[in-house]
């Protein structure tokens, strides 16, 4: 079942001689469960990509559609919701609370989406204990190593069971070793508890981890490998 399809995608930036096209016509289908990488060089437009399929940026032109629902059709406080309840994201800046405890930031967005009490505790605890971290969870953010403070951004985006998780770079600040144990998360987590996977990289040995790879140049997808 389709799950995010993105159709004749334009999205251009700046007006007049300082106009730039990141996206030109982009068209996908993204399934249910499955991996995606979107693979490109710096400049391709593929973070402007998944900004717009993650729904925190709009198209110029073109439609999206999220569980056959065309999202221009959804009020803005609605959209902030499934963001807020479908989606999970992971950056390669971490973007953590930097003094508050590895339980406090896996906990906003449950704070967010008005979840609390008890409840808010023991949902972000599991997705600490998911992830590993759970000797960490009273450690002030700013001390952990990079490795953890990706976990604690992997649990984040796990806490409100997400139907759909957005990596953009996830291990692009992490040397091969710590890099290799978040690919491993995130790919256990995708196949056990059937989330959807779509990861924006440049690293092409972590793209081939996807079952599908889609590569984007200038703006427009070139090539795409794997199943659908």
């Amino acid at each position: 079942m389709s799950l995010v399809t993105a159709q004749n995608i334009v999205r251009v930036y700046g007006h007049g001689s300082s106009q730039f096209q990141a996206l030109r016509g982009v068209s996908l289908d993204i399934q249910k469960g499955e991996s995606v990488a979107i693979v490109g060089k710096s400049g391709s437009g593929k973070s402007t990509l998944m900004h717009i399929l993650a729904l925190l940026d709009h198209p110029t032109s073109g439609t999206i559609t999220l569980n056959d629902q065309p999202v221009q059709s959804i009020k803005t406080k609605a959209l902030n919701q499934i963001r807020n309840q479908m989606f999970g994201f992971v950056f390669q800046q971490f973007f953590l609370n930097a003094r508050d405890s590895v339980l406090e930031n896996v906990m906003l967005p449950l704070r967010i989406g008005g979840i609390t009490g008890s409840k808010r505790r023991y949902l972000a605890e599991a997705a600490i204990e998911a992830v590993g971290l759970s000797n960490k969870k009273n450690n002030h953010a700013q001390d952990l190593s990079g490795g953890q403070k990706q976990r604690v951004c992997i649990a984040r985006a796990l806490v409100n069971n997400p139907e759909i998780i957005f990596a953009d770079e996830p291990t692009g600040n992490l040397d091969s070793t710590t890099g290799a144990k978040i690919e491993n998360i995130l790919f256990d987590l995708q196949q056990k508890q059937d989330i959807t996977l779509i990861m924006v990289t440049h690293d092409q040995d972590l793209a081939a981890k996807c079952q599908r790879q889609i590569q984007i140049k200038d703006g427009q997808i070139v090539s795409e490998k794997g199943a659908h």
